[in-house]
């Protein structure tokens, strides 16, 4: 789904920039260089001060004198601030270094350096240049320390105007739109040496190990003097030990850390180290399982290069929108790493992906303990039995849409397939169904039905595709003798809905193996063709009625139809047709002036 593939994009966060370099001078009159990465190079005659995170490691060193006590205060007061609550402070702080940066085009510009906790060291490199007149978050931060601010973007608005616009007060950029001026700028500073064209990421290194009992061992030991060194191929898997407490201790040391025994270890030189305590985490497993099922058995791998290429990558995968950004791309990752690494034939795991909805509860809300709004199924399934509450989930409505249950739908449904099973079974449970030639109008709705279900479970189309099998019924229904004809592929059509239902009526039919494994019918063609339209008549664009007419009608006959409808004589008024507009089976348009 597209909104998948977005939330994964702006999870990855490729950024598409440049890298410029500014020059400090810091107390001792010391040149350091201070890089910063930006996506709008082309706003470098914007800058009129620059914010380093407290964490960068030119701060104390380019900070002057009389302002390192209120830029130390500062710097542990934002130590003692978590990531998300440096991001979420609506308020802009800060603290003037006192140092200032030369402008990299205009080396007797000075550029003032604050530092401020909203800047990350992990993100770019830890250090912006400030455009105040064209972000919102700069143009805050210089309201507050009565910085300049700089228009470079042409625009009628206010600022910080954040659209794009032509570049002015640019020197050589001026007049050049936002494309033009990043590309003229990156080139000149490569041919300056003060920059370079660079793509950023907003990944994060990956956090792999967990202070759990749960979770795949990791096959190291850590030795006094040989260091930490990987367990022989024949050692693996290694498996969690039996324990009595898998408890995790207060001082936050992993649960197998308890396990004296399990964690000596002896090497074949006699050396003796302790195996690593820390666990994967879930998603260790969970990001390569399907892998696995190519090859279950096989007790040498985890699975065989031949195996994976014959079944890999999985056609179609269902899985929650709420794993977009964990395990759906954790997975990913995995099947890239692999690709790499030469052990798998395809660099993408899931060729389909599908979102399903929610059930939600009888409420609309989501299901849940605290709201009381569960369904039991267990209760359910005692009452209607598994293939009745299979059905009326599919029926419910778009596979991909969250769905509110109801009760009294399921009653719908029953009498749906007991509607079926009467028609082939008597009470005695004994075949009433006939071999016998389907009228021409049955024959044409069961390839309808045929058509459509089948194209409907392709789409994922549930919902429809019962619905389809319940027009076919009503069909069958008003014929006073039943034919085996239709209900044999009727039942092969439900059997993906009401399996064991299928069975038995496929038994009761006269078949011998399961209709699981039968043949998936086929449809004619020539059958799903209509050989009438409902066809709407509009006089002067304006719908009058409908006619029900051969698909292929003349527009003589269409006219001669139309023209018996009171509608569309009392919209006419007497007058002369001036022009016919008309498309066979599709449109009859009437113009009169």
């Amino acid at each position: 789904p597209h909104r998948t593939k977005e939330g994964q994009r702006n999870w990855i966060g490729k950024s598409v920039g440049a890298q410029v370099t500014f020059k400090i001078k810091d107390s001792q009159n010391q040149l350091h260089d201070l890089t910063v990465f930006t996506t709008r190079p082309d706003t470098l005659f914007g800058v009129t001060f620059m914010v380093l995170a407290p964490e960068h490691p030119l701060v104390m060193q380019v900070c002057t004198q009389e302002n390192k006590s209120t830029v130390a205060a500062y710097i542990k007061k934002s130590a003692s601030k978590s990531e998300v609550d440096r991001k979420a402070d609506a308020e802009k702080t800060g603290e003037n270094t006192g140092a200032f940066a030369l402008h990299p085009l205009d080396p007797s510009k000075k550029i003032p350096i604050f530092i401020s906790d909203y800047v990350l060291m992990d993100y770019g490199t830890g250090a912006i240049m400030a455009v105040p007149g064209h972000d919102a978050r700069d143009f805050e931060f210089a309201k507050k320390f009565n910085l300049p601010i700089v228009r470079v973007l042409e625009s009628s608005d206010e600022l910080p105007f954040e659209g794009d616009g032509k570049l002015v007060n640019s020197q050589f950029l001026n007049g050049l739109d936002k494309n033009e001026a990043i590309h003229e700028m990156t080139e000149h500073l490569k041919e300056e040496g003060i920059g370079q064209k660079e793509i950023q990421y907003k990944f994060r290194d990956w956090l792999f190990s967990r202070q759990r009992y749960w979770g795949e061992p990791f096959p190291v030991v850590h030795f006094p003097k040989k260091g930490l060194k990987t367990l022989p191929k024949n050692e693996l898997p290694v498996l969690l030990p039996e324990v009595t407490d898998y408890q995790p201790s207060e001082n936050g040391e992993a649960p197998l850390a308890r396990n004296k025994n399990w964690m000596q270890y002896a090497d074949k030189d006699g050396e003796i180290g302790h195996r690593e305590t820390d666990t994967m985490p879930g998603s260790a497993g969970s990001s390569w399982y399907f892998l696995r099922y190519t090859d279950p058995l096989n007790e040498q791998d985890p699975f065989s290069f031949e195996a994976q290429k014959y079944w890999m990558p999985v056609d179609l995968y269902v899985g929650g929108a709420e794993h977009t950004v964990g395990h759906l791309l954790y997975s990913r990752f995995w099947q890239k790493v692999l690709f790499d690494a030469g052990l798998v034939s395809h660099d993408e795991p899931f060729q389909k992906l599908a979102h399903q909805g929610l059930i939600l509860g009888s409420d609309g809300e989501k299901i849940s303990k605290s709201r009381g709004n569960f369904v039991n199924l267990d209760d359910l399934h005692s009452k209607y039995g598994a293939d009745i509450l299979r059905t009326y989930i599919s029926f419910l409505g778009p596979m991909d849409k969250d769905k509110p249950w109801s009760d009294k739908g399921i009653d719908g449904v029953r009498r749906f397939l007991d509607r079926i099973w009467r028609m082939v079974a008597n009470e005695e449970g004994h075949c009433h169904a006939t071999d016998i030639i389907l009228p021409p109008e049955a024959t044409k709705a069961l390839h309808k039905t045929i058509k459509k279900v089948t194209e409907d479970i392709e789409n994922m189309s549930f919902n429809t595709a019962i619905s389809a099998m319940m027009i076919l019924v009503n069909e069958l229904y008003r014929l006073e003798i039943k034919p085996l004809a239709a209900l044999k592929p009727l039942a092969q059509l439900l059997m993906p809905f009401a399996p064991h239902m299928a069975e038995e009526m496929w038994k009761i039919l006269g078949e011998k193996e399961f209709v699981s494994l039968a043949p998936w019918p086929k449809f004619d063609p020539a059958m799903v063709i209509d050989d009438t339209a409902t066809l709407g008549v509009q006089v002067n664009g304006k719908m009058r009625g409908t006619i029900e007419i051969a698909v292929d009608a003349s527009e003589k006959t269409a006219l001669e139809e139309a023209q018996k409808i009171s509608a569309v004589v009392a919209a006419l008024g007497g007058k002369n047709i001036d022009k016919v507009i008309y498309k066979s089976g599709k449109i009859l348009n009437l113009i009169v002036k």
